[in-house]
């Protein structure tokens, strides 16, 4: 396995981050053992998951699932970084949601005794939430930090100009402020180089890039279209509407002898500032298989046919100023 640092922390994690939202909604809680027992085995030490994950509102089973999991084996919990997330639903109390400080504590001590552990490594804001006020986001955060129940901050789902704000607003609190930046990100949907990427790599907050495979479409659609998630409305009518984008990836992999899941997590592995993308397996043979992409280079030449058929974004200014 290869690591890297979280962003400009010193902390080291896995260059493939286990998700877990398949635990417990899609995934047995004996298969979602033998999953984080694999991951662990294979070296990937870093574990991402969300108190809103499990397929019922307010109950947080997929952060239940690695509860046991931890305390079936104590020593598990020191060989890995365990990262969640608060902002979601978690009942129907007009406060039991968003980032409001009262919430932020609420929701972090519910995760913890949900996941039997007395910290969080990576404390994640699911989305921003604009009607909250940073100097109270950050308070809380502080509060939770001086408490020792989490160690950093991260976002999700977070603008550019939203990852600038909390980063700033953390430095007048001379805080250490955002490490980590959650954000869907894959060759299929590239818009964060415009403003996200440049941010991120400015403050050193590292990217987790979520969805690398576009929900199926990258990871050999053409030939197990009828197996799967792939024959979902959604990826249906994706292709329709990108077949011959989609042909051309596929052609590509073929001519380099690598498999589309995995060329698609390497490449975004060559990204700058991408710290672990993030797999979901649902089998021990799809994350063994995942492995592979850790392995995979590219030269100038292969990037620049990938720029061909998936053109970048832009980044910004340049995108839209001169």
């Amino acid at each position: 396995m290869q690591y890297s640092k979280l962003g400009r922390s010193g902390l080291l994690v896995s260059r493939l981050c286990l998700g877990t939202m398949n635990f417990g909604a899609h995934t047995t809680e004996k298969d979602s053992f033998e999953i984080m027992n694999c991951s662990l085995g294979l070296g990937i030490n870093f574990f991402d998951t969300a108190n809103v994950y499990g397929g019922k509102k307010g109950e947080g089973i997929t952060e239940i699932i690695i509860g046991k999991w931890l305390e079936e084996n104590k020593a598990r919990r020191d060989k890995i970084v365990l990262a969640t997330k608060v902002y979601g639903e978690m009942g129907n109390w007009v406060n039991e949601r968003y980032l409001s400080a009262y919430h932020i504590k609420k929701a972090c001590e519910d995760s913890l005794k949900r996941m039997k552990t007395d910290h969080i490594d990576l404390y994640q804001m699911h989305h921003i939430h604009r009607d909250t006020p940073w100097d109270e986001i950050w308070q809380a955060m502080e509060q939770l930090i001086s408490e020792g129940k989490i160690i950093y901050v991260g976002s999700s789902n977070f603008a550019g100009w939203d990852i600038a704000t909390a980063c700033e607003e953390a430095r007048r609190r001379n805080l250490l402020g955002l490490v980590s930046e959650q954000s869907k990100y894959n060759l299929f949907n590239r818009f964060i180089e415009r403003e996200m990427v440049p941010a991120c790599n400015y403050y050193g907050v590292g990217i987790i890039p979520w969805s690398p495979l576009e929900g199926g479409l990258l990871g050999g659609v053409l030939k197990k279209s009828d197996k799967g998630r792939r024959a979902s409305e959604e990826i249906v009518n994706k292709l329709k509407n990108n077949y011959q984008q989609i042909e051309q990836w596929e052609k590509f992999c073929d001519e380099i002898g690598e498999e589309p899941s995995n060329t698609a997590l390497a490449w975004l592995l060559n990204q700058p500032g991408v710290t672990s993308p993030i797999i979901g397996p649902r089998t021990i043979q799809q994350l063994n298989e995942s492995m592979r992409s850790l392995e995979i280079k590219f030269n100038k030449e292969l990037l620049s046919k990938l720029d061909k058929i998936f053109p970048p974004a832009g980044i910004s200014p340049q995108y839209y100023a001169w």
